[in-house]
């Protein structure tokens, strides 16, 4: 069964209980509800809960979304590795690409949507698969980004499944991104959201701890 506007509503109640437990401000740190794999009527749910912020990974998910809810008020967050022959597509309906790792497709995503809102993403567990670029190299790319005139809202992470390495994870994207002047940090998900809010995130992204286990 899948869930309830009622449901996702107490769901998020209580990851705003586990972010203030954590020493973040319940209203200063957005959640990023990932619908994933999850029906376009579980994303209306989740809006219809008072979410407002929406991610995916996939890009036919997030457009097919994004179509069939386009009366709906919501933030589209393109959380995936970016393609760029499928940045046309995404430009029309996202908000903010997170997970930018490269120039070619800060340039793609410039010219498809002017001005239009990225988050770099850090690598800090040497996983190609899980994409990102080396610390040493974020403030290049954000220079890249800022030239095009993107508006580069802040860095993202997906931190290595040790508590003590994530952790150190997290610390590093918050200070680049304070070097940076980047006000956004995208960083925690459900089984590591305490340790991403204590170093600063200012965004957690969460998918089973509102929806449940996907299928």
């Amino acid at each position: 069964m899948n869930p309830t506007p009622d449901s996702i509503a107490e769901a998020a109640g209580r990851i705003r209980e586990r972010i203030a437990a954590a020493g973040g401000d319940p209203d200063r740190v957005a959640i990023v509800a990932v619908t994933k794999t999850f029906p376009a009527e579980v994303a209306a749910a989740a809006i219809d809960a008072g979410l407002r912020v929406l991610g995916e990974n996939y890009a036919g998910e997030l457009v097919d979304k994004a179509t069939a809810l386009a009366d709906r008020a919501v933030d589209w967050h393109y959380l995936g590795s970016i393609q760029t022959n499928k940045v046309a597509r995404l430009a029309a309906v996202t908000s903010c690409f997170q997970g930018v790792s490269r120039v070619k497709e800060v340039v793609a995503i410039a010219r498809h949507r002017p001005g239009g809102g990225v988050m770099v993403q850090v690598d800090l567990t040497g996983r190609p698969e899980r994409g990102g670029v080396p610390p040493e190299e974020v403030a290049d790319l954000v220079g890249e980004a800022r030239r095009l005139d993107l508006d580069v809202r802040g860095l993202m992470t997906v931190a290595p499944e040790d508590p003590d390495a994530a952790r150190r994870a997290f610390r590093t994207v918050a200070a680049i991104a304070d070097d940076l002047g980047l006000r956004e940090r995208s960083m925690g998900m459900t089984g590591d959201l305490e340790i991403a809010v204590e170093e600063g995130a200012t965004m957690v992204r969460i998918g089973r701890a509102l929806f449940g286990d996907r299928t």
